[in-house]
């Protein structure tokens, strides 16, 4: 087999793969990316609140 041949055949199982792939509706997408950035902020302010808390605790052992 040539590289052209396996390319040409790579490509065409990446279509047919991407024919069977079960893509969510614009809601479901939507709602997925809502779930992500709420989790996001909250763990973001769950480890600032932790970071903060730890480099006073470190700061007044050191004192």
């Amino acid at each position: 087999m040539t590289f052209l041949t396996r390319a040409r055949e790579f490509f065409r199982e990446v279509v047919a793969e991407f024919r069977r792939v079960n893509w969510p509706s614009r809601q479901e997408l939507i709602n997925s990316t809502a779930v992500v950035l709420v989790v996001t902020l909250v763990l973001s302010f769950f480890l600032g609140a932790v970071d903060i808390t730890l480099a006073r605790i470190v700061e007044r052992v050191l004192r």
